[in-house]
């Protein structure tokens, strides 16, 4: 065990699992290393290339060096670990975090597609059989399916750590039944909005979704149309019926709303 100068210690030389810290937890624990000391030393292993001023790289501890650094301690006990690849190191801090603090599913899929990108593994599934290995094959699966929901609809979702499991396994079935677009399309009008707005839009898709299953031969209902002029056309269900939403460019023509009712009107001869 070494203790080190915190400026020397590299906190994003791994990839994180957890994509925010709680500020009221940090706060406690800042509390706790100020009046007691830490008690765990943080892990790091020896940087083969230093950088910035940096000699170690982060495997576990992320939220005791934050502590620590905030408080002002000058250095912070620590266990120097020598792995062999970061695929080691990133297993040795994902099994780390699992004992100390629950880490989300959502964030547990992000990791596994961003170890896949940096090309330590070379399949989502050969990433989450290294990472999580104790988790029976049902559990891996619906992690796979997360990650599928990371992958499609990741860059729209705001605070999307804090969906619940049941959430998830619902936006995973959608996206595996072949919904990416509709789901997309949803949320993009929201795309600045906040967790729980996002989730009241998505809600009625979703259960739509549920409740009427595309039929494969047909493809009916059908709830997303995009045309070639700049214009996407979505079907939501309202508690009286439903609505068509028109977005893209095209929809801010003053005209085009006039020509659909014109449409309307001459369908149902009003």
């Amino acid at each position: 065990m070494l203790h080190i100068p915190l400026p020397e210690i590299d906190p994003h030389a791994l990839l994180r699992d957890r994509t925010a810290l709680d500020p009221d937890a940090l706060a406690q624990l800042q509390h706790s290393i100020a009046t007691e000391g830490l008690r765990s030393p943080i892990e790091v292993w020896r940087l083969s290339a230093p950088r910035e001023g940096h000699l170690y790289g982060l495997i576990s501890g992320l939220r005791r060096l934050t502590a620590a650094r905030a408080i002002g301690m000058p250095t912070i006990p620590a266990f120097l670990r020598t792995p062999e690849t970061l695929a080691q190191a990133l297993t040795a801090m994902v099994t780390e975090n699992e004992i100390r603090t629950q880490i989300s599913p959502y964030e547990k899929a992000n990791l596994i597609l961003n170890a896949v990108e940096e090309g330590h593994f070379d399949t989502a599934d050969a990433a989450i059989a290294t990472l999580f290995p104790s988790l029976p094959r049902s559990s891996r699966q619906r992690l796979r399916a997360y990650a599928n929901v990371v992958e499609a609809l990741g860059p729209l979702l705001n605070a999307p750590e804090a969906l619940t499991t049941r959430q998830l396994d619902t936006l995973a079935s959608a996206v595996t039944g072949g919904h990416e677009d509709l789901l997309t399309a949803t949320l993009q009008p929201h795309a600045r909005a906040g967790a729980e707005t996002q989730w009241s839009a998505l809600r009625p898709v979703l259960s739509d979704i549920a409740h009427e299953p595309t039929t494969p031969t047909t493809r009916r209902p059908r709830r997303l149309l995009r045309l070639h002029q700049g214009l996407t056309i979505t079907r939501e269900p309202t508690p009286k019926g439903y609505l068509l939403r028109f977005t893209g460019p095209q929809a801010r023509s003053p005209g085009l709303i006039d020509d659909v009712l014109d449409k309307v009107e001459e369908w149902f001869g009003i």
